[in-house]
């Protein structure tokens, strides 16, 4: 760089010093540019509301027993405010999940998996649920809600599905042959419009299950795996079963009715149901036939759009405390996900568990939604199918 001679030989440097400073700055300042701006990272404030669609009796605010309100507390805590939709049916409430506006659902096994592989649910950070190491370990990491090492939902509560029988006509338990098979009942009378059947889909895993050891030539190892003919010697139960029952139930509380003024003496059942009648001085109990049960696992799972999704992960953290469990499973007749509730709770009662069949975990074969691709290279009728064929057996086709 030249300089003139006029500024002398100090200032000449100064000003190559300054030049070069600059030059280098300059350089410096085109390395460290700073990137694009990132994305803002997702809020964490919370947004004032969560929207669940529950099966019935599963949020509950005190508006039913003042005893029984798991709703008020949170919503002091959190100022999220509770709205709760409920639903009679797994496919209502899948139905309800694909419109949209809801945050939450309290989803079964046998819609669990149609909500994950329809992308109406998202992956749970189960990080932001710190209570998770709490649920009980056959749980957490179950198949109706865990998918390629992620899981799509926090465990709620789950239960049998006993066969409840009025023990008046049985006086020793029955089996499940009186409501798949016409009979003489033990007041001799026959079991025709006396007996009911679950109105959903899943109850042609009921037909499997009874199959499975009743015909073993049929080679049934999982009821809801099922090829062709194993499926179609189910549905052909299902259709002989049609003209004995009464009424196909998907209301816990009408079922109870039922069985008090309409001369239902069997059927399968929820422990709700049974210890509603029981509590009510009524000639009912329950059992676990040979060969085994279906049951139903619960999970509380979180729309893929949810608006409210802060909230939602405080109501899940929530739903898992032993309290909230422990209330939830002596209101419902159900079973904590979460063992430690099993202990101190004052409604449910240290015998409340084992009432309600916790011990019976290893005998339920559990809801889980039928796929074809159902492993070993094994191809199995899926659960559209299944659907569209139980509507014609409760028509009588």
């Amino acid at each position: 760089m030249r300089v003139s001679s006029v500024f002398g030989v100090s200032t000449a440097r100064v000003l190559v010093a300054a030049v070069a400073a600059v030059v280098t700055l300059a350089a410096c300042g085109k390395k460290e540019e700073a990137p694009a701006e990132a994305a803002a990272a997702p809020s964490t404030a919370l947004e004032g509301a969560v929207d669940i669609v529950a099966w019935p009796g599963y949020i509950e605010r005190g508006e039913s027993d003042k005893n029984y309100d798991w709703v008020t507390g949170f919503e002091k805590e959190t100022g999220c405010k509770v709205t709760v939709k409920t639903a009679g049916t797994s496919d209502e409430m899948v139905a309800l999940m694909n419109q949209g506006g809801f945050d939450l659902v309290t989803a079964s096994g046998d819609s669990s998996l149609r909500l994950i592989f329809g992308n109406t649910v998202q992956p749970i950070d189960v990080a932001r649920v710190p209570s998770y190491s709490q649920v009980d370990p056959r749980l957490q990491d179950a198949p109706w809600h865990t998918v390629k090492g992620k899981h799509y939902g926090v465990p709620y509560q789950w239960g049998p599905n006993v066969l409840m029988y009025n023990n008046k006509v049985f006086k020793t338990p029955p089996s499940w042959d009186v409501v798949f098979e016409p009979m003489k009942l033990p007041d001799g009378k026959p079991n025709k419009g006396r007996v009911q059947a679950y109105d959903g889909p899943i109850h042609i895993a009921d037909a499997a299950l009874y199959l499975k050891s009743k015909n073993p030539a049929l080679g049934i190892t999982d009821p809801y795996a099922l090829t062709d003919d194993q499926y179609n010697a189910s549905l052909d139960v299902l259709r002989k079963q049609h003209p004995l029952v009464h009424k196909y139930w998907h209301d816990a509380t009408v079922q109870t009715q039922d069985f008090q003024n309409e001369g239902v003496v069997a059927s399968d059942s929820w422990p709700y149901q049974v210890n509603t009648l029981v509590a009510n001085k009524q000639p009912i109990a329950s059992t676990i036939p040979p060969g085994g049960i279906t049951g139903w696992a619960d999970t509380t799972m979180m729309h893929a759009q949810a608006k409210h999704p802060n909230c939602a992960y405080k109501w899940m953290e929530w739903s898992v405390s032993p309290k909230v469990q422990g209330d939830v499973a002596s209101w419902f007749g159900s079973n904590p996900a979460v063992p430690a509730a099993c202990k101190g709770n004052a409604l449910l009662g240290d015998e409340g568990c084992k009432t309600n069949g916790f011990d019976d975990f290893d005998k339920i074969s559990f809801w889980r939604t039928p796929v074809a691709e159902c492993g070993e290279g094994k191809t199995c009728v899926p659960y559209s199918k299944w659907s569209t064929d139980y509507v014609a057996v409760m028509g009588g086709r």
